[in-house]
């Protein structure tokens, strides 16, 4: 991999200067270089990396893992179906994998119902989807090679009879 992407995976705050001193080149060739990968699609996003323990306002919207088993369409194979399925809005991932499933979905809701809803309205319903398997995040304790602090909670008193 290109060693000024590298970088920004690793750390998209990182400035054109300091990429320049890491890869002694020039910053304004880093700059370009910066600006032809998000011209032409190689960089998408930028994005942070929250540690939802750590979040005081609000509630964290509830995110579930899905396995869809899907028959695959002639000539297209798997992209027409995973097109249609990651165009909802509480797909936030879609990942075509090997294994005893196809798709693997990351999904967000309000709450837990809300994502039990997407599943059995929109999901389970679409031709060619087969088979659905849901796993509900419980906690995360690491994301993209970052380990969340840990949050201490009081401890709990033994139980004595």
């Amino acid at each position: 991999m290109n060693d000024i992407l590298e970088i920004l995976m690793n750390d998209a705050r990182t400035s054109a200067d300091e990429i320049a001193k890491m890869t002694r080149k020039k910053v304004v060739d880093v700059k370009k270089a910066i600006k032809k990968y998000e011209e032409d699609g190689t960089i998408v996003q930028y994005k942070a990396i929250v540690n939802p323990e750590m979040v005081k306002e609000g509630r964290a919207p509830v995110r579930a893992l899905i396995e869809v088993s899907i028959l695959p369409q002639k000539d297209v194979g798997f992209d027409n179906v995973a097109e249609r399925i990651y165009s909802f809005s509480e797909v936030k991932s879609c990942y075509l994998v090997s294994g005893s499933y196809d798709l693997l979905l990351i999904v967000e809701g309000e709450n837990i119902q809300t994502v039990a809803e997407f599943v059995s309205s929109k999901l389970s319903p679409m031709e060619n989807v087969r088979q659905t398997t849901t796993h509900f995040l419980l906690k995360k304790y690491k994301e993209d090679g970052k380990m969340f602090k840990v949050v201490s909670r009081p401890k709990r008193l033994n139980i004595t009879y």
